[in-house]
């Protein structure tokens, strides 16, 4: 499932994949036909009141075959008790998801940057930080005060994935801290699979204003070299202007549609998506 969707360009984190099957402890149903995998679906249930579904791929010598209508019809069978679900269409697919009873809700844009500076070999570097915040790694906080943070600002509790996302084994977490101890926001950067060669995708990255935004990204890039990739959701235009001065280029664009009541405004914090097989 990594290599479909590194062929279709999904650019999927090292280690993601474990993360989505095990969410909510199904999370990924596949199309086989002779013991190999034709095609995939993520329909991953957060709880009662929110699921998303993505990693949605069929192999190109097995399209209009009907595998893509039968996955999608199980997935939503899968999800039929949930109040809301989200995706992200690709453009093309916008029409066959409205029939199907989602509607539009934002752009959502992959923005890209080649990143030349690399201290992360360099034992004397320590992490900037500003007068009232610190920026600390993941282990010098308690996971449960990232966890508050991230249940005010996230469309719904995601306690298991969170855990499993932040403490995975691939990439860095930071962590913007008061002197309490509490959360104010925080990034993930890990590696990823382009479709030629490697990179690195930053996401979640929650923060309370643009300045703390911008701070966390620094401390993740300033020890990653090579080309990072960010998802910055539409209603967070401080995303796009902060992206943009830091000289990201957008270099392709998504629809994030619902099915069901979504609250308002509850993205004005989040400034990179975790991954868009997930939300």
């Amino acid at each position: 499932m990594t290599g479909l969707a590194r062929e279709q360009g999904f650019a999927p984190g090292v280690g993601d994949i474990e993360i989505y099957a095990n969410t909510d402890g199904q999370g990924i149903w596949l199309a086989w036909q002779n013991n190999q995998p034709l095609g995939c679906i993520a329909a991953v249930t957060y709880n009662p009141g929110y699921a998303f579904i993505g990693l949605f791929v069929v192999k190109q010598d097995h399209r209009g075959q009907g595998i893509g209508h039968r996955l999608w019809r199980h997935a939503l069978q899968t999800l039929n008790s949930v109040e809301c679900i989200g995706l992200e269409a690709a453009v093309q697919m916008v029409g066959f998801y409205e029939k199907a009873g989602f509607q539009k809700d934002c752009v959502t844009t992959r923005r890209q940057m080649l990143c030349l500076s690399d201290q992360s070999n360099n034992p004397n570097t320590t992490l900037l930080h500003r007068s009232d915040i610190n920026v600390v790694s993941l282990r010098d906080i308690s996971l449960e005060a990232v966890q508050r943070y991230d249940e005010r600002h996230e469309i719904s509790p995601r306690p298991h994935f969170l855990e499993l996302w932040l403490r995975h084994k691939a990439g860095e977490v930071f962590v913007a801290m008061d002197s309490k101890g509490e959360c104010h926001g925080y990034v993930r950067i890990r590696p990823c699979l382009l479709p030629i060669g490697d990179g690195w995708r930053v996401g979640p990255w929650l923060a309370e204003d643009a300045g703390m935004a911008s701070l966390l990204l620094n401390n993740a890039m300033d020890r990653h070299k090579g080309v990072v990739l960010i998802d910055t959701p539409g209603h967070n235009h401080s995303a796009k202007t902060l992206t943009t001065a830091k000289g990201f280029k957008p270099m392709g664009s998504t629809v994030r549609m619902y099915k069901g009541v979504m609250p308002k405004g509850h993205d004005r914090n989040v400034y990179g998506l975790a991954c868009l097989e997930l939300g």
